[in-house]
């Protein structure tokens, strides 16, 4: 498999080093300061193209590997209102896209988990619902797309949620010192999500429960990057050959 990596930061390397370990070959390489690279000529030849960008670039660099029939995998986050637009290039063209906010296994799981607990709990009004999801201080946006799949995965099963909303965002300074930013209590009917940006720290995602007499917790901890990247190769092999959209849904089934 002739892979191309757009995006080559510390996930970009990773999934390098996944990619030569498994046998393929990195034939492109893509970031700020040769991205007029990505262009037709460059990606006749590749099989298949991972993004890990920024949510400033990534639609645009989807849309040139949709537009030169270039299977892509994306994992960036932060820009997914304009996802359903690829979707439908896709279909229009027979491109191929994956897209998923995390590709942790792990995490994959604990969505089907977060489901199935808000499914339980919507029998329960006593427990409220929150959020927290804790990232090195690199990560560009806030909540992660891994909050908003879990948000969105309670508020499809939890009848007394109707949305969900960041009102507080926590960082640190340079002696380790907490800066909150608050915008006030979100609002009894949402989901709050608070965020942390915190050192190197990869990803933990945290659902609380909480009632007056107990508190209930769905965790995932991210302990390093590599099963993020491990599972974007895994997706990439799936993808290569293939036309359509599919998720980590679809690569789990």
């Amino acid at each position: 498999m002739k892979a191309a990596i757009i995006g080559y930061g510390k996930m970009g390397r990773e999934i390098e080093r996944i990619l030569i370990e498994r046998g393929h070959t990195v034939s492109l390489i893509i970031d700020e300061a040769n991205a007029a690279d990505l262009n037709e000529q460059n990606l006749k030849e590749i099989d298949v193209a991972l993004e890990f960008t920024t949510p400033a670039t990534a639609y645009n660099n989807i849309r040139r590997c949709v537009e030169s029939a270039t299977p892509v995998v994306s994992g960036t986050t932060g820009w997914t209102e304009r996802l359903d637009e690829l979707k439908a290039l896709c279909e229009q063209t027979g491109g191929a896209l994956f897209y998923a906010s995390n590709y942790s296994l792990g995490v994959n799981m604990m969505f089907r988990l977060n489901r199935r607990l808000a499914e339980l709990m919507n029998h329960h009004p006593q427990y409220d619902v929150t959020i927290e999801e804790v990232h090195h201080i690199h990560k560009k946006d806030a909540p992660s797309g891994t909050a908003i799949t879990l948000a969105e995965g309670i508020l499809d099963e939890l009848d007394r949620k109707a949305g969900w909303e960041n009102p507080t965002v926590v960082e640190f300074d340079a002696e380790g010192e907490p800066i909150v930013h608050s915008m006030g209590e979100a609002a009894p009917e949402n989901i709050a999500i608070t965020s942390v940006r915190e050192g190197e720290t990869p990803g933990i995602h945290t659902v609380t429960y909480d009632s007056e007499d107990d508190l209930l917790q769905l965790t995932h901890i991210i302990k390093n990057r590599r099963t993020l990247a491990m599972g974007a190769v895994i997706a990439a092999e799936f993808l290569c050959g293939k036309r359509g959209c599919y998720s980590m849904d679809d690569l789990l089934q």
